[in-house]
């Protein structure tokens, strides 16, 4: 399958009912089903290249959490936080109607994983975390907090692609296909202009952190990374300035002692395009 499906399912949140949406590879009646998750915001075509590679094997999901991509927007900003997106998840799960199911998320998306993993009786058998874990240093999320909650137009998508490339350079080195096939799916129309694909509003949650809050939030995400009983694959860029070596290290010593590869040359996060990535992806997965 060189494209995917796209197919749409409904959650609730407190505000009432939305449609998530979510991009599907490979054969539906396969057993096998890889999860993809992204990050805070991206949208579910990142996964394009390690689906393509994957998808004679798995069955692969890779949603638009919502708020992004294909996905509805919220009513409401602050519903806009991880137990919205697990709930989302468990929904999503409960469509594909299977017992078992691996899990790739990037940092946000790693974060949804690692809370739905830790649940009793979880459906996640194999858990890949790239670039996060329950410590998230600080000068990260002020980065981040810096560019997102913009809403910039663009009169052609090469100039939002030279934007985005601007604000990540922590993806690591692409060659200029490789990054414009990346940017593509991130804009949508706007009368003759394009715009980035999300909600402005998804990074409200970020504007009133403090480092206390994230101090707070941060013991919560340690409780439930010490509680996972799945086989774990941490990704690591080695010049992440979100998930540090130090915390890196004490994954593999703690909770389910992830296995950790790092990334040469690359911070936060990398993209899973690059051959040498993809290799680790499918080791893993396949037991390795």
């Amino acid at each position: 399958m060189s494209e995917p499906l796209l197919k749409k399912v409904q959650a609730l949140s407190p505000c009432g009912l939305h449609r998530m949406a979510y991009w599907e590879w490979g054969q539906a009646d396969n057993p096998r089903v890889l999860v993809c998750v992204h990050g805070l915001s991206r949208q579910g075509r990142d996964f394009d290249v390690l689906a393509r590679r994957l998808a004679d094997r798995y069955r692969i999901i890779c949603p638009d959490v919502v708020g992004r991509g294909e996905s509805d927007w919220l009513g409401d900003p602050r519903n806009y936080q991880l137990p919205q997106y697990v709930s989302d998840m468990v929904t999503l799960l409960a469509r594909l109607g299977v017992p078992q199911v691996d899990w790739l998320g990037t940092s946000m998306g790693g974060l949804i994983g690692l809370a739905l993993a830790a649940m009793p009786a979880s459906p996640i058998r194999r858990l890949i975390l790239n670039d996060v874990g329950p410590t998230i240093e600080f000068v990260a999320l002020q980065r981040i907090a810096g560019y997102i909650g913009r809403a910039p137009q663009f009169e052609t998508c090469q100039q939002g692609a030279d934007y985005l490339r601007s604000v990540s350079e922590g993806f690591g080195p692409h060659t200029d296909e490789q990054w414009l096939a990346l940017s593509r799916p991130m804009f949508k129309p706007d009368g003759d202009r394009c715009r980035l694909h999300y909600d402005p509003r998804i990074g409200q949650g970020l504007a009133g952190l403090t480092p206390e809050l994230a101090k707070a939030g941060e013991s919560q995400l340690w409780a439930a990374y010490d509680a996972l009983r799945c086989p774990t694959l941490l990704l690591r860029g080695t010049e992440s300035d979100l998930l540090s070596a130090a915390t890196a290290q004490a994954m593999t010593q703690r909770g389910p002692r992830a296995t950790l590869y790092e990334v040469a040359g690359v911070g936060h996060a990398p993209m899973l395009v690059q051959d040498d990535q993809i290799q680790v992806v499918e080791r893993f997965l396949e037991g390795g």
